[in-house]
């Protein structure tokens, strides 16, 4: 019963995760700028750490199933 919960939320938090970083890592080969108005640097490490972080909780949650 408290599977299906747990089953939803780490594939959301997969496909958010790998989502956001095939997007991140798109946007820095084409050169473009990750997020508008913010440094390169730091958008692309913020996005990339958001990302991994929510595949780190995808792989968390689908282990407690």
């Amino acid at each position: 019963m408290e599977s299906g919960p747990a089953i939803f939320v780490g594939v959301v938090f997969a496909l958010f995760g790998g989502g956001l970083l095939l997007w991140t890592v798109t946007r820095l080969r084409r050169g473009e700028p990750v997020a508008e108005g913010v440094r390169p640097a730091l958008s692309a490490s913020l996005a990339s750490g958001t990302a991994v972080t929510a595949l780190v909780l995808a792989a968390w949650c689908l282990t407690r199933v």
